[in-house]
């Protein structure tokens, strides 16, 4: 399969965005009857339950018939198939923590990449019924309304977003020096648990930037579509361009993204 038209990667889109909500409502429809004996532990802090496995299933299944020859990168592991052109990327449950604690912060995430290139992004954030959405040269949308990201020309006159890791913690102190800089230096830093959501944020222009490391693709491919195609950067923390596999991810509006790069490389180089 070639993608020759913007229509046709419209077309896919239009599906994506339909299997996303449909994956949405029966995340919504299962948090009112789950208990926390459904936990699973995945590692240290690494949770997951019966919720993220089904609904990546059924994401699965659906985006099979959209592009048969694909293969796919997932959370969970639930399917084993790389494709030689396309691959889906998803996480089916971004923010399981705040899911089985009940804090209404979590989203279906799912991208496509063509080779190298991020093609395709879909962030559907459940509990407010918002879908974030945009491919290859279009505009990005939410709920079909056009998106920008911000205006905002310094980190003095900015929100920002972040997230903190749960294993890992061997970059805790410079992490930790770099966000009190920030924090005294910003309108305020938010944490809301789902790196998808804080991109689609970023997208939309409610967050001037999102910065985290220690990612995976499946928590950040479909919101790097977003925010790239709402006018914004998506950088690593070096400045390059690659940021699936760096583990490492600045999101900005495009007018601070020289600016945060230089207080985020006084801790990270």
């Amino acid at each position: 399969m070639t993608f020759v038209t913007d229509m046709e990667l419209n077309e896919i889109t239009n599906k994506v965005i339909e299997i996303a909500k449909d994956a949405g409502s029966f995340i919504r429809e299962e948090r009112r009857v789950f208990s926390h004996d459904k936990i699973e532990i995945k590692g240290l802090n690494d949770l997951v339950s019966y919720v993220d496995k089904t609904a990546e299933q059924f994401i699965v299944k659906a985006l099979t018939s959209v592009v048969p020859e694909a293969g796919f990168i997932t959370e969970e592991k639930t399917i084993n198939k790389t494709g030689e052109t396309y691959n889906w990327i998803i996480d089916p449950l971004d923010g399981t923590t705040n899911f089985i604690h009940g804090l209404p912060v979590y989203s279906v995430s799912i991208a496509l990449q063509q080779n190298d290139e991020l093609v395709l992004g879909v962030v559907y954030e459940v509990n407010m019924d918002e879908c974030f959405y945009a491919w290859k040269d279009s505009p990005a949308y939410l709920n079909g309304d056009i998106i920008n990201t911000s205006s905002s020309p310094s980190i003095s006159k900015s929100l920002l977003a972040t997230g903190f890791p749960y294993h890992d913690f061997s970059k805790q102190p410079a992490y930790i020096n770099l966000f009190t800089e920030l924090m005294k230096s910003c309108h305020g830093l938010r944490r809301l648990g789902s790196a998808a959501v804080d991109l689609a944020y970023t997208a939309c222009g409610r967050f001037d930037a999102f910065y985290e490391y220690n990612l995976n693709p499946w928590d950040v491919a479909a919101g790097i579509v977003i925010v790239r195609q709402a006018g914004g950067q998506v950088v690593n923390f070096k400045g390059g361009h690659e940021v699936l596999n760096t583990r490492e991810l600045l999101a900005t509006n495009g007018k601070i993204t020289q600016e945060m790069l230089g207080t985020i490389q006084n801790y990270f180089r």
